[in-house]
């Protein structure tokens, strides 16, 4: 069933907002997408055209979810960094739910995907009522890794799984998958959730 929820969350950390989507995102977004380092692990780049349909995939989700991947803003300067949250998957896969985060290249190595991450963590734990999140990445992906381990989550290699969307034999298929239980989850400190309208498409 699905039930459709008018106002999204908004998170913030000591330096992110993370919130709902604006119009003014979708070039900045663009820009991330088309970015070879980005979307290194990623089966191709992206043009503008598929860029926005994520956007709007996106949205639809927050509409149908009551969660979804929500676009992340420096407090500092109000700039679109990229998104963190999570995501149902649209075809058959070893979970339900995924945690999942894209930064702009330039904000990499200072902690952001990290701190992001563990706000929709609590949030999903605390609020959602989630009971265990998954994250998945591919085996080179050391970045993403090293994130999903900081927020306490565990690899098992029994659980790794060829990505469904991609065909066989390429060489990002195989994916290894994280799991962090509520029973195993430690609270951060210093996130604050708010609801109301906001400037969303």
């Amino acid at each position: 069933m699905i039930t459709v929820v008018s106002q999204t969350a908004i998170l913030t950390t000591n330096r992110l907002i993370l919130r709902s989507w604006l119009e003014s995102d979708r070039e900045p977004f663009a820009r991330m997408n088309a970015d070879p380092r980005v979307m290194e692990f990623f089966a191709s780049r992206l043009s503008s055209e598929e860029s926005d349909a994520i956007v709007d995939r996106i949205e639809t989700h927050f509409r149908q979810h009551g969660f979804g991947l929500w676009a992340a803003e420096l407090r500092r300067d109000g700039a679109f960094v990229g998104f963190v949250g999570f995501d149902v998957p649209s075809y058959e896969a070893p979970y339900s739910v995924e945690l999942g985060w894209r930064l702009a290249r330039e904000q990499w190595g200072q902690g952001l995907a990290t701190e992001g991450a563990q706000a929709v963590v609590d949030y999903a734990f605390e609020t959602l009522g989630f009971r265990e999140i998954v994250a998945t990445t591919v085996p080179a992906n050391a970045r993403s890794r090293r994130v999903m381990e900081k927020l306490g989550m565990t690899y098992d290699s029994a659980d790794d799984f060829e990505h469904p969307l991609l065909s066989e034999g390429h060489p990002l298929r195989r994916h290894v998958l994280y799991r962090l239980r509520r029973l195993d989850w430690q609270p951060q400190p210093g996130r604050k959730t708010t609801r109301g309208p906001q400037r969303g498409l």
